[in-house]
């Protein structure tokens, strides 16, 4: 889907479901819980066909209507919806393991594969920020329970406090999340560790 915003397709959906899975699973989450936020995390942003706006909402509404069509029992399909229904950093927050692991997995897809538009004149921050971004190392060391998104910055193309500016929340959000989690997240940025 390109609707004029970063990319939110195939890639982006595999890259949050597979990374929300994959705490969840080496955290020592059950199989089940750990199926049940790959869904979660592969139709995250299914609102988005509604509007950009309020997608997260949207998308719990038509995610749960889906999974009850496809017969999903009503608990697994309101924990997802309840997931969907909370990872936007506007009107959501950390729920429950699914919805943290979520949260975690889709604000750290930050990284020039998202941008949509080719031409530089025409990118707006969010487009500058996540071109910028040249490399995005997203691990989970379970002995330390440190979660650490390491991210590489292109200083020539946006300075890092751009970064900041769309991403605050998003990285305050991620705190909080890994902290539902009992982990702690860090974030570095040039080899600078910034929380």
């Amino acid at each position: 889907m390109n609707y004029g915003y970063t990319e939110h397709s195939y890639r982006h959906i595999g890259i949050v479901s597979k990374r929300a899975g994959d705490i969840l699973e080496k955290l020592g989450y059950d199989e089940h819980t750990v199926e049940l936020t790959r869904i979660a995390g592969y139709l995250h942003d299914i609102g988005n066909c509604v509007n950009r706006s309020d997608h997260a909402h949207s998308g719990a509404i038509m995610a749960y209507n889906i999974l009850k069509d496809m017969g999903m029992p009503v608990e697994d399909r309101t924990e997802i919806m309840m997931a969907i229904g909370n990872h936007d950093e506007g009107t959501g927050t950390a729920v429950s393991a699914i919805s943290a692991a979520l949260i975690l997995a889709d604000k750290s897809d930050v990284h020039r594969n998202r941008v949509c538009k080719k031409n530089m004149s025409v990118f707006d921050i969010h487009d500058r920020v996540n071109y910028a971004v040249t490399n995005a190392d997203f691990n989970l060391d379970t002995e330390n329970k440190i979660l650490t998104l390491n991210l590489t910055i292109d200083n020539k193309i946006c300075p890092i406090l751009d970064y900041f500016e769309i991403f605050m929340d998003r990285t305050m959000m991620s705190k909080y999340a890994a902290k539902y989690l009992k982990i702690w997240f860090e974030l570095i940025i040039n080899g600078i560790k910034l929380l």
